[in-house]
């Protein structure tokens, strides 16, 4: 992801029904291109209470600051 002001970050990954299955609180970032490894930000396919998760779609929310950007991944295992 790209930012063009610093603010806060944050990650949820939702279930097909809409249920928050993990949320990354990232903190605050400076303005900046995060796309590497190192530096962007990665969820492990692990829920709140560190188990992975069941093959299927799930939905990624992306906030910073008043930005708002949600993607469909799948998770095949």
């Amino acid at each position: 992801f790209d930012l063009h002001a610093r603010a806060e970050v944050t990650i949820s990954i939702h279930d097909a029904e809409g249920r928050i299955v993990r949320r990354l609180d990232l903190g605050a970032y400076p303005a900046g291109t995060y796309r590497t490894r190192d530096r962007a930000a990665h969820w492990d396919g692990r829920n709140a209470q560190g188990e992975l998760v069941s093959s299927g779609v799930y939905f990624v929310e992306l906030r910073a600051g008043e930005y708002r950007s949600t993607r469909r991944i799948a998770v095949r295992k």
